[in-house]
């Protein structure tokens, strides 16, 4: 089994986690869950997150084939459109993109301006499409349970999961969003961790769980089977029901889940200017 370079690059202010993937016989690469810098207080955008991406991206005068996203990401605005308008590409995302597109479509009362099939992205995935990075082939997971659109990509000997798993002392994705179900996240989990034990897991975030110093995003199906503090072997659905329902009662929403499900859902575009041609985004009132 090929075996992709792997290059992380984390973004600390929202703990994620974007990989440049690339195939070990050729130029030819992908990027994942990239980051727009964003300042709530402000309003303001930045792009230093995918510069830094871009700045690797043709030092090492790779070919950017993919640009993909494991979902629409509820903690950081996606940076796809600026990337792909300087690297080129083609962007990705899972097909039930159009069911959050009208779950949140309708949260944000974005009118009949905003397409809710999915048109916004080059390509749709589902369970068991495939994909190409020059000579290697990616693979797509349906991993449901956080969000509907949930990806898992497997890429040779690597699989990205978004967040459906932590780290294994930090457990796995909350399912309190939208659309969110943790039944289905157990089952999903359980696809990703059917996986060779040698295989890969990539994170996109890390929050250093308690008594660890520093930010992780590597990991092994194997360590996942044997230490997730929520899905080890010899855990049941029920118990995990149980723990992700009781756990996700006490968690805050994301500091910037406002902002970034609407621009993510348009694959990381901003809303359509108002007639001043000032952008603006919404924050509904006791929406969430």
């Amino acid at each position: 089994m090929t075996t992709p370079l792997v290059t992380p690059f984390f973004d600390e202010p929202t703990n994620t986690f974007s990989y440049v993937v690339q195939d070990p016989n050729s130029q030819a690469c992908a990027i994942l869950d990239s980051v727009l810098d964003f300042d709530y207080a402000a309003g303001r955008t930045d792009v230093r997150s995918a510069d830094e991406i871009i700045a690797f991206v043709r030092e090492h005068h790779l070919n950017v084939e993919w640009i993909l996203e494991t979902h629409v990401h509820a903690d950081h605005l996606s940076a796809a459109p600026y990337l792909h308008e300087q690297l080129g590409g083609k962007t990705g995302i899972g097909a039930n993109i159009t069911v959050v597109q009208d779950v949140f479509g309708k949260a944000f009362n974005a009118g009949t301006e905003f397409a809710r099939d999915g048109s916004q992205f080059d390509a749709l995935f589902e369970e068991g499409d495939t994909f190409h990075i020059g000579g290697l082939e990616g693979r797509v997971l349906h991993t449901p349970g956080h969000t509907p659109a949930c990806l898992t990509y497997v890429i040779g000997d690597a699989a990205f999961v978004g967040d459906t798993l932590f780290m294994p002392d930090f457990g796995t994705a909350r399912c309190d969003f939208p659309g969110g179900d943790a039944r289905a996240l157990y089952r999903s989990i359980q696809k990703v961790l059917a996986l060779p034990g040698h295989t890969r897991l990539f994170m996109c975030h890390d929050y250093k769980a308690p008594g660890r110093d520093a930010y992780q995003h590597e990991t092994t199906v194997a360590e996942q089977r044997a230490q997730n503090v929520h899905v080890r072997d010899g855990i049941s659905e029920e118990a995990f029901v149980k723990m992700r329902a009781e756990r996700d009662a006490t968690l805050g929403m994301p500091r910037l889940i406002i902002p970034s499900v609407q621009v993510n859902m348009r694959a990381g575009e901003m809303p359509p200017a108002d007639d001043n041609g000032q952008v603006y985004l919404k924050v509904p009132i006791n929406a969430f």
